[in-house]
Protein backbone atom coordinates (compact mmCIF):
# COMPACT_ATOMS: atom_id res chain seq x y z
CA UNK A 1 0.00 0.00 0.00
CA UNK A 2 1.29 3.28 -1.00
CA UNK A 3 0.39 4.98 2.14
CA UNK A 4 2.79 2.38 4.06
CA UNK A 5 5.99 3.84 2.02
CA UNK A 6 8.25 5.01 4.56
CA UNK A 7 9.72 7.48 1.75
CA UNK A 8 6.21 9.71 2.49
CA UNK A 9 6.32 12.44 4.41
CA UNK A 10 4.04 13.73 7.58
CA UNK A 11 1.66 15.84 5.10
CA UNK A 12 1.56 12.63 2.26
CA UNK A 13 0.15 10.39 4.40
CA UNK A 14 -2.23 12.81 5.89
CA UNK A 15 -3.36 13.70 2.47
CA UNK A 16 -3.54 10.47 1.56
CA UNK A 17 -5.25 8.91 4.34
CA UNK A 18 -7.42 11.85 4.44
CA UNK A 19 -8.20 10.77 0.60
CA UNK A 20 -9.04 7.01 1.56
CA UNK A 21 -11.71 8.54 4.19
CA UNK A 22 -13.22 10.64 1.93
CA UNK A 23 -13.78 8.33 -0.61
CA UNK A 24 -15.12 6.01 1.56
CA UNK A 25 -17.17 8.84 2.66
CA UNK A 26 -18.45 9.85 -0.46
CA UNK A 27 -19.24 6.29 -2.00
CA UNK A 28 -21.20 5.88 0.99
CA UNK A 29 -23.06 9.08 0.52
CA UNK A 30 -23.99 7.63 -3.41
CA UNK A 31 -25.29 4.28 -2.40
CA UNK A 32 -27.46 6.03 0.26
CA UNK A 33 -28.34 8.64 -2.53
CA UNK A 34 -29.51 5.59 -4.46
CA UNK A 35 -31.49 4.01 -2.14
CA UNK A 36 -33.23 7.31 -1.29
CA UNK A 37 -33.93 8.03 -4.67
CA UNK A 38 -35.61 4.80 -4.74
CA UNK A 39 -37.48 5.42 -1.50
CA UNK A 40 -38.88 9.05 -3.09
CA UNK A 41 -39.72 7.08 -6.73
CA UNK A 42 -41.76 4.89 -4.47
CA UNK A 43 -43.30 7.13 -2.35
CA UNK A 44 -43.99 9.64 -5.65
CA UNK A 45 -45.50 6.86 -7.07
CA UNK A 46 -47.92 6.14 -3.96
CA UNK A 47 -48.94 9.73 -3.52
CA UNK A 48 -49.07 10.53 -6.93
CA UNK A 49 -50.36 7.44 -8.34
CA UNK A 50 -52.41 5.54 -6.12
CA UNK A 51 -53.21 7.93 -3.37
CA UNK A 52 -54.45 10.08 -6.23
CA UNK A 53 -56.59 7.12 -8.07
CA UNK A 54 -58.09 6.22 -4.40
CA UNK A 55 -59.41 9.74 -3.88
CA UNK A 56 -60.50 10.59 -7.59
CA UNK A 57 -62.13 7.17 -7.99
CA UNK A 58 -64.57 7.60 -4.44
CA UNK A 59 -65.61 11.03 -6.29
CA UNK A 60 -66.25 9.37 -9.61
CA UNK A 61 -68.57 6.95 -7.97
CA UNK A 62 -70.61 9.55 -6.03
CA UNK A 63 -70.57 11.68 -9.51
CA UNK A 64 -71.81 8.56 -11.30
CA UNK A 65 -74.54 7.74 -8.53
CA UNK A 66 -75.55 11.47 -8.71
CA UNK A 67 -75.80 10.99 -12.41
CA UNK A 68 -78.06 8.07 -11.83
CA UNK A 69 -80.27 9.62 -8.96
CA UNK A 70 -80.85 12.45 -11.46
CA UNK A 71 -81.57 11.03 -14.69
CA UNK A 72 -83.93 8.92 -12.87
CA UNK A 73 -85.68 12.20 -11.50
CA UNK A 74 -85.30 13.94 -15.13
CA UNK A 75 -87.25 10.95 -16.64
CA UNK A 76 -90.62 11.27 -14.03
CA UNK A 77 -90.45 15.18 -13.40
CA UNK A 78 -89.14 16.50 -16.55
CA UNK A 79 -87.65 19.27 -14.88
CA UNK A 80 -84.69 21.08 -15.96
CA UNK A 81 -82.78 21.47 -12.43
CA UNK A 82 -82.60 17.89 -12.72
CA UNK A 83 -81.27 18.02 -16.51
CA UNK A 84 -78.72 20.84 -15.38
CA UNK A 85 -77.60 18.96 -12.05
CA UNK A 86 -77.08 15.42 -14.11
CA UNK A 87 -75.17 17.70 -16.78
CA UNK A 88 -72.63 19.08 -13.63
CA UNK A 89 -71.95 15.61 -12.06
CA UNK A 90 -71.19 14.61 -15.82
CA UNK A 91 -69.09 17.23 -16.13
CA UNK A 92 -67.10 16.49 -12.84
CA UNK A 93 -66.87 12.91 -13.49
CA UNK A 94 -65.47 13.80 -17.08
CA UNK A 95 -62.53 16.28 -14.90
CA UNK A 96 -61.75 13.41 -13.17
CA UNK A 97 -61.25 10.52 -15.03
CA UNK A 98 -59.17 13.08 -17.47
CA UNK A 99 -57.11 13.56 -13.81
CA UNK A 100 -56.55 10.12 -13.86
CA UNK A 101 -55.99 9.40 -17.63
CA UNK A 102 -53.10 12.50 -17.56
CA UNK A 103 -51.45 10.05 -15.05
CA UNK A 104 -50.45 8.04 -17.84
CA UNK A 105 -48.94 11.07 -19.60
CA UNK A 106 -46.41 11.59 -15.95
CA UNK A 107 -45.32 7.83 -16.65
CA UNK A 108 -47.13 5.91 -14.17
CA UNK A 109 -49.40 2.79 -15.50
CA UNK A 110 -53.02 2.83 -14.62
CA UNK A 111 -55.39 0.04 -15.19
CA UNK A 112 -56.97 -0.60 -18.16
CA UNK A 113 -60.37 -0.49 -16.94
CA UNK A 114 -59.77 3.57 -17.11
CA UNK A 115 -59.24 3.23 -20.52
CA UNK A 116 -62.81 1.11 -20.87
CA UNK A 117 -64.02 4.07 -18.84
CA UNK A 118 -63.20 6.88 -21.17
CA UNK A 119 -63.68 5.00 -24.18
CA UNK A 120 -67.29 4.29 -23.42
CA UNK A 121 -67.91 7.75 -21.95
CA UNK A 122 -66.92 9.20 -25.30
CA UNK A 123 -69.99 7.78 -27.16
CA UNK A 124 -72.03 10.21 -25.18
CA UNK A 125 -71.14 13.41 -26.25
CA UNK A 126 -73.06 16.66 -24.76
CA UNK A 127 -73.30 20.05 -25.76
CA UNK A 128 -75.96 22.66 -24.20
CA UNK A 129 -78.86 20.22 -24.03
CA UNK A 130 -82.68 22.02 -22.82
CA UNK A 131 -85.52 20.65 -21.95
CA UNK A 132 -86.95 21.89 -25.47
CA UNK A 133 -84.93 19.22 -26.95
CA UNK A 134 -86.59 16.46 -28.61
CA UNK A 135 -83.56 14.11 -28.68
CA UNK A 136 -82.61 14.90 -24.73
CA UNK A 137 -82.67 11.14 -24.24
CA UNK A 138 -79.70 10.78 -26.19
CA UNK A 139 -77.43 12.64 -23.84
CA UNK A 140 -78.13 10.48 -21.31
CA UNK A 141 -76.41 7.65 -19.99
CA UNK A 142 -78.30 4.33 -19.14
CA UNK A 143 -78.23 3.31 -15.66
CA UNK A 144 -76.61 -0.44 -16.57
CA UNK A 145 -73.61 1.79 -18.10
CA UNK A 146 -73.46 3.75 -15.09
CA UNK A 147 -73.82 0.45 -12.85
CA UNK A 148 -71.11 -1.22 -15.06
CA UNK A 149 -68.63 2.09 -14.73
CA UNK A 150 -69.41 1.32 -10.81
CA UNK A 151 -68.16 -1.53 -10.72
CA UNK A 152 -65.43 -1.26 -13.17
CA UNK A 153 -64.21 1.93 -10.85
CA UNK A 154 -64.86 -0.44 -7.62
CA UNK A 155 -62.41 -2.93 -9.35
CA UNK A 156 -59.72 -0.24 -10.19
CA UNK A 157 -59.73 0.77 -6.95
CA UNK A 158 -58.84 -2.59 -5.74
CA UNK A 159 -56.22 -3.40 -8.15
CA UNK A 160 -55.33 0.15 -6.73
CA UNK A 161 -55.50 -1.16 -3.34
CA UNK A 162 -53.14 -4.33 -4.04
CA UNK A 163 -50.96 -1.62 -4.95
CA UNK A 164 -50.58 0.48 -2.60
CA UNK A 165 -50.32 -2.41 -0.27
CA UNK A 166 -47.36 -3.63 -2.39
CA UNK A 167 -45.65 -0.60 -2.27
CA UNK A 168 -46.04 -0.20 1.65
CA UNK A 169 -43.35 -3.20 2.64
CA UNK A 170 -41.60 -2.35 -0.49
CA UNK A 171 -41.12 1.30 1.14
CA UNK A 172 -40.06 0.30 4.07
CA UNK A 173 -37.57 -2.41 2.99
CA UNK A 174 -35.94 -0.07 0.71
CA UNK A 175 -35.86 2.35 3.98
CA UNK A 176 -34.10 -0.06 6.31
CA UNK A 177 -31.88 -0.76 3.56
CA UNK A 178 -30.45 2.60 3.29
CA UNK A 179 -30.23 3.02 7.30
CA UNK A 180 -28.25 -0.34 7.00
CA UNK A 181 -25.80 0.77 4.20
CA UNK A 182 -25.82 4.05 6.32
CA UNK A 183 -24.43 2.76 9.48
CA UNK A 184 -22.23 0.34 7.16
CA UNK A 185 -20.69 3.00 5.65
CA UNK A 186 -20.58 4.86 8.75
CA UNK A 187 -18.81 2.15 10.42
CA UNK A 188 -16.56 1.00 7.82
CA UNK A 189 -15.61 5.29 7.84
CA UNK A 190 -14.78 5.39 11.38
CA UNK A 191 -13.32 2.14 11.41
CA UNK A 192 -10.87 3.50 8.71
CA UNK A 193 -10.11 7.05 10.04
CA UNK A 194 -9.83 5.22 13.50
CA UNK A 195 -6.86 2.75 12.36
CA UNK A 196 -5.41 5.85 10.29
CA UNK A 197 -5.38 7.37 13.51
CA UNK A 198 -3.76 4.17 15.34
CA UNK A 199 -1.42 4.20 12.52
CA UNK A 200 -0.14 7.44 12.28
CA UNK A 201 -0.05 8.17 15.80
CA UNK A 202 2.31 5.02 15.94
CA UNK A 203 4.30 6.42 13.21
CA UNK A 204 4.00 9.85 15.02
CA UNK A 205 4.57 8.66 18.62
CA UNK A 206 6.97 5.61 17.95
CA UNK A 207 9.91 8.01 16.97
CA UNK A 208 9.23 10.62 19.38
CA UNK A 209 9.37 8.09 22.09
CA UNK A 210 12.73 6.56 20.91
CA UNK A 211 13.74 10.56 20.53
CA UNK A 212 12.70 11.16 23.97
CA UNK A 213 14.42 7.76 25.39
CA UNK A 214 17.42 8.84 23.61
CA UNK A 215 17.70 12.51 24.86
CA UNK A 216 16.86 11.17 28.88
CA UNK A 217 19.48 8.15 28.09
CA UNK A 218 22.22 11.03 27.03
CA UNK A 219 20.96 14.15 29.96
CA UNK A 220 21.16 11.12 32.65
CA UNK A 221 24.05 8.65 31.18
CA UNK A 222 25.90 10.34 28.74
CA UNK A 223 25.14 7.39 26.49
CA UNK A 224 22.79 6.49 24.16
CA UNK A 225 21.80 4.05 21.21
CA UNK A 226 21.65 5.12 17.66
CA UNK A 227 17.98 5.70 17.17
CA UNK A 228 16.49 3.38 14.00
CA UNK A 229 15.68 5.20 11.45
CA UNK A 230 12.17 3.70 9.53
CA UNK A 231 11.06 6.31 7.73
CA UNK A 232 12.37 8.77 5.50
CA UNK A 233 9.55 11.54 6.54
CA UNK A 234 10.10 14.45 8.66
CA UNK A 235 11.02 12.17 12.03
CA UNK A 236 13.40 10.22 10.01
CA UNK A 237 15.46 13.52 9.34
CA UNK A 238 14.87 14.48 13.01
CA UNK A 239 16.58 10.78 14.00
CA UNK A 240 19.15 10.96 11.52
CA UNK A 241 20.22 14.58 12.82
CA UNK A 242 20.02 13.11 16.12
CA UNK A 243 21.70 10.34 15.30
CA UNK A 244 24.56 12.56 13.86
CA UNK A 245 24.88 14.62 17.15
CA UNK A 246 25.49 12.04 19.77
CA UNK A 247 28.04 10.70 17.33
CA UNK A 248 29.41 13.87 17.44
CA UNK A 249 29.15 14.27 21.23
CA UNK A 250 30.42 10.63 21.98
CA UNK A 251 33.64 11.98 19.83
CA UNK A 252 34.15 14.78 21.30
CA UNK A 253 33.56 13.22 24.98
CA UNK A 254 36.57 10.70 23.93
CA UNK A 255 38.34 13.41 23.24
CA UNK A 256 37.84 15.31 26.22
CA UNK A 257 38.45 12.22 27.98
CA UNK A 258 41.61 11.55 26.39
CA UNK A 259 43.00 15.09 27.16
CA UNK A 260 41.86 14.82 30.56
CA UNK A 261 43.95 11.55 30.58
CA UNK A 262 47.30 13.22 28.90
CA UNK A 263 46.97 16.28 30.75
CA UNK A 264 46.53 14.62 34.03
CA UNK A 265 49.72 12.45 33.22
CA UNK A 266 51.67 15.11 32.07
CA UNK A 267 51.13 17.10 35.01
CA UNK A 268 51.55 14.58 37.33
CA UNK A 269 55.77 13.39 36.71
CA UNK A 270 56.45 17.59 37.27
CA UNK A 271 54.33 17.78 40.55
CA UNK A 272 55.70 14.43 41.66
CA UNK A 273 59.04 16.68 41.64
CA UNK A 274 57.86 19.33 43.01
CA UNK A 275 56.13 17.51 46.27
CA UNK A 276 59.22 15.72 46.65
CA UNK A 277 61.25 18.81 47.11
CA UNK A 278 58.99 20.63 49.27
CA UNK A 279 58.93 17.39 51.67
CA UNK A 280 62.92 17.48 51.35
CA UNK A 281 63.11 20.94 52.63
CA UNK A 282 60.26 20.20 54.86
CA UNK A 283 62.48 17.47 56.26
CA UNK A 284 65.46 20.10 56.23
CA UNK A 285 67.44 18.08 53.83
CA UNK A 286 68.88 20.85 52.36
CA UNK A 287 69.57 22.21 55.80
CA UNK A 288 67.61 24.17 58.85
CA UNK A 289 64.29 26.15 58.10
CA UNK A 290 62.70 27.88 60.54
CA UNK A 291 59.10 27.69 62.40
CA UNK A 292 57.15 30.37 59.94
CA UNK A 293 59.23 28.36 56.92
CA UNK A 294 58.13 24.79 57.88
CA UNK A 295 54.51 26.38 58.49
CA UNK A 296 54.22 27.68 54.84
CA UNK A 297 56.02 23.87 53.26
CA UNK A 298 53.05 22.11 55.05
CA UNK A 299 50.38 24.06 53.31
CA UNK A 300 52.27 23.56 50.19
CA UNK A 301 52.55 19.88 50.36
CA UNK A 302 48.88 19.93 51.50
CA UNK A 303 47.67 21.39 48.52
CA UNK A 304 49.93 19.67 46.21
CA UNK A 305 48.45 16.56 47.95
CA UNK A 306 45.00 17.43 47.24
CA UNK A 307 45.89 18.12 43.55
CA UNK A 308 47.89 15.02 42.91
CA UNK A 309 44.15 13.64 44.33
CA UNK A 310 42.42 15.30 42.19
CA UNK A 311 44.74 14.30 38.96
CA UNK A 312 44.56 10.60 40.67
CA UNK A 313 40.43 10.59 40.12
CA UNK A 314 40.70 11.98 36.35
CA UNK A 315 42.98 9.52 35.31
CA UNK A 316 40.99 6.77 37.44
CA UNK A 317 37.52 8.25 35.41
CA UNK A 318 39.16 7.46 32.20
CA UNK A 319 40.50 4.51 32.96
CA UNK A 320 37.06 2.90 33.94
CA UNK A 321 35.01 4.61 31.21
CA UNK A 322 32.75 2.23 29.71
CA UNK A 323 34.33 0.11 27.03
CA UNK A 324 38.00 0.69 28.84
CA UNK A 325 36.90 -1.10 31.74
CA UNK A 326 39.31 -4.29 32.52
CA UNK A 327 37.34 -7.27 35.28
CA UNK A 328 39.23 -9.44 36.81
CA UNK A 329 36.22 -11.45 37.71
CA UNK A 330 35.94 -13.80 40.95
CA UNK A 331 33.23 -15.33 43.53
CA UNK A 332 33.55 -12.15 45.91
CA UNK A 333 32.51 -12.68 50.33
CA UNK A 334 29.99 -9.55 50.28
CA UNK A 335 31.31 -9.74 54.38
CA UNK A 336 34.79 -10.08 54.44
CA UNK A 337 34.32 -6.68 51.36
CA UNK A 338 32.27 -4.58 53.27
CA UNK A 339 34.56 -5.40 56.35
CA UNK A 340 37.50 -4.54 54.65
CA UNK A 341 36.32 -1.24 53.23
CA UNK A 342 34.62 -0.14 56.22
CA UNK A 343 38.49 -0.66 57.99
CA UNK A 344 39.36 1.53 55.53
CA UNK A 345 37.54 4.01 56.30
CA UNK A 346 37.76 4.18 60.20
CA UNK A 347 39.96 6.47 60.57
CA UNK A 348 37.84 9.24 58.65
CA UNK A 349 34.39 7.86 60.94
CA UNK A 350 36.05 8.52 63.99
CA UNK A 351 37.23 12.46 63.34
CA UNK A 352 33.63 13.09 62.94
CA UNK A 353 32.45 10.56 65.27
CA UNK A 354 29.86 8.93 63.28
CA UNK A 355 29.45 5.43 64.08
CA UNK A 356 29.58 2.63 60.50
CA UNK A 357 27.07 -0.11 61.26
CA UNK A 358 27.30 -3.18 59.46
CA UNK A 359 23.96 -5.38 58.54
CA UNK A 360 25.22 -8.38 56.75
CA UNK A 361 22.75 -12.04 57.29
CA UNK A 362 24.57 -15.32 57.51
CA UNK A 363 24.87 -17.56 54.85
CA UNK A 364 25.01 -14.79 52.44
CA UNK A 365 26.32 -16.37 48.60
CA UNK A 366 29.34 -15.44 46.74
CA UNK A 367 28.95 -12.07 44.08
CA UNK A 368 30.90 -12.26 41.36
CA UNK A 369 33.16 -9.70 40.49
CA UNK A 370 36.03 -7.82 40.38
CA UNK A 371 37.27 -7.37 44.44
CA UNK A 372 39.72 -4.27 43.71
CA UNK A 373 36.64 -2.37 41.72
CA UNK A 374 34.34 -3.39 44.02
CA UNK A 375 35.87 -2.38 46.84
CA UNK A 376 36.80 1.29 45.19
CA UNK A 377 32.56 1.59 44.76
CA UNK A 378 31.64 0.73 48.26
CA UNK A 379 34.55 3.34 49.59
CA UNK A 380 33.15 5.93 47.08
CA UNK A 381 29.71 5.60 48.15
CA UNK A 382 30.54 5.13 52.21
CA UNK A 383 33.18 7.94 51.91
CA UNK A 384 30.41 10.19 50.66
CA UNK A 385 28.35 9.10 53.49
CA UNK A 386 30.84 9.65 55.91
CA UNK A 387 31.54 13.01 54.10
CA UNK A 388 27.64 14.70 53.83
CA UNK A 389 26.85 13.29 57.26
CA UNK A 390 26.79 15.86 60.43
CA UNK A 391 29.03 14.54 63.51
CA UNK A 392 27.80 12.48 66.30
CA UNK A 393 25.32 10.33 63.57
CA UNK A 394 25.44 7.05 61.52
CA UNK A 395 26.13 5.27 58.37
CA UNK A 396 24.45 2.00 57.73
CA UNK A 397 25.87 -0.45 55.00
CA UNK A 398 24.05 -3.42 54.49
CA UNK A 399 23.54 -6.64 52.25
CA UNK A 400 20.28 -8.38 51.06
CA UNK A 401 19.85 -11.44 49.12
CA UNK A 402 16.43 -11.22 48.27
CA UNK A 403 15.78 -14.34 49.56
CA UNK A 404 18.15 -16.09 48.23
CA UNK A 405 16.30 -16.72 44.90
CA UNK A 406 17.06 -14.05 43.17
CA UNK A 407 20.11 -13.93 40.59
CA UNK A 408 21.37 -10.74 42.33
CA UNK A 409 22.49 -9.23 45.32
CA UNK A 410 21.69 -5.77 46.36
CA UNK A 411 24.28 -3.45 48.32
CA UNK A 412 23.04 -0.45 50.29
CA UNK A 413 24.77 2.45 52.14
CA UNK A 414 22.69 4.99 53.95
CA UNK A 415 23.54 8.02 55.59
CA UNK A 416 21.29 10.61 57.46
CA UNK A 417 22.66 13.40 56.00
CA UNK A 418 20.83 16.99 53.94
CA UNK A 419 19.69 14.33 51.52
CA UNK A 420 19.67 15.50 47.67
CA UNK A 421 17.63 17.43 45.68
CA UNK A 422 14.87 15.37 43.23
CA UNK A 423 16.26 18.02 40.52
CA UNK A 424 19.74 16.39 41.07
CA UNK A 425 19.19 12.55 41.28
CA UNK A 426 18.59 12.19 37.74
CA UNK A 427 22.07 13.84 37.03
CA UNK A 428 23.92 12.53 39.81
CA UNK A 429 25.90 9.66 38.45
CA UNK A 430 26.98 12.02 35.64
CA UNK A 431 31.14 13.03 35.39
CA UNK A 432 31.74 15.94 36.76
CA UNK A 433 28.06 16.92 38.59
CA UNK A 434 27.56 17.99 42.09
CA UNK A 435 24.40 18.06 43.61
CA UNK A 436 22.86 21.66 43.57
CA UNK A 437 22.97 21.86 47.91
CA UNK A 438 26.73 21.34 48.50
CA UNK A 439 28.86 22.70 45.23
CA UNK A 440 29.47 25.75 47.24
CA UNK A 441 30.99 24.56 50.87
CA UNK A 442 31.81 20.85 49.78
CA UNK A 443 34.92 19.68 48.30
CA UNK A 444 35.29 17.25 44.89
CA UNK A 445 35.30 17.12 41.63
CA UNK A 446 31.84 14.96 40.77
CA UNK A 447 33.80 11.89 39.67
CA UNK A 448 32.86 9.34 42.59
CA UNK A 449 29.58 8.10 41.44
CA UNK A 450 30.44 8.42 37.93
CA UNK A 451 33.18 5.75 38.79
CA UNK A 452 31.07 3.71 40.44
CA UNK A 453 28.41 3.71 38.20
CA UNK A 454 30.67 2.77 34.97
CA UNK A 455 32.18 -0.24 37.14
CA UNK A 456 28.60 -1.69 38.73
CA UNK A 457 27.43 -1.40 34.92
CA UNK A 458 30.61 -2.77 34.23
CA UNK A 459 29.65 -6.20 36.05
CA UNK A 460 26.20 -6.21 34.79
CA UNK A 461 24.71 -4.85 37.74
CA UNK A 462 22.48 -1.30 38.56
CA UNK A 463 23.32 1.62 40.66
CA UNK A 464 20.24 4.09 41.97
CA UNK A 465 19.79 6.35 45.05
CA UNK A 466 17.01 6.88 46.71
CA UNK A 467 16.89 9.74 48.91
CA UNK A 468 14.30 12.86 50.09
CA UNK A 469 15.55 16.30 50.63
CA UNK A 470 16.17 16.67 55.22
CA UNK A 471 16.51 12.81 55.42
CA UNK A 472 19.15 11.38 54.40
CA UNK A 473 20.06 9.30 51.42
CA UNK A 474 20.34 5.69 50.40
CA UNK A 475 22.45 4.47 47.28
CA UNK A 476 22.36 0.51 46.06
CA UNK A 477 23.61 -1.50 43.90
CA UNK A 478 23.35 -4.77 42.51
CA UNK A 479 26.09 -7.55 41.68
CA UNK A 480 25.35 -10.80 39.81
CA UNK A 481 25.49 -14.15 42.30
CA UNK A 482 28.57 -16.53 41.96
CA UNK A 483 26.99 -19.10 40.42
CA UNK A 484 29.75 -21.45 40.60
CA UNK A 485 30.28 -20.70 44.57
CA UNK A 486 25.80 -21.72 44.72
CA UNK A 487 25.89 -24.89 42.96
CA UNK A 488 28.94 -26.22 44.95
Amino acid sequence: MAFMDPSYGITSKLLVWFGVIVSIFYGTILVLYINVQQVVKISETMVNKNYTISSISKKMIENLINMEESEKKYGLLQKQDYLDFFLNERQKFEENLHKILELQNKGFDIPSEWHAIHRGYQSFPVDNVTDSDNDVMDFLIPESIINRWIDMITEAQIKNSIELDKSTPELNRRGRISAHNGLIGLSISSLVGLIGIIFLAYSMIRPLRELIRSIRSISKDRDSKPIDIKSKDEFGEVAGAFNEMTARLKREERMRSDFISMLSHEIRTPLTSIRESVNMIGEEVMGPINQRQSKFLEIASSEIGRICDLLNHLMQASRLEPGRLEINSQPIDPHGLIVESVNSLKGAAQTKQIELKIEVPEGLPHVLGDPKQIQQVLLNLIGNAIKFSDPDNSVEISVDGNGRNTEMICFCVKDYGPGILKTDQDLLFNKYYRATNVRSHMDGVGLGLSIAKNIVQAHNGKIWVDSEYGNGSKFCFTLPRAVSVISS
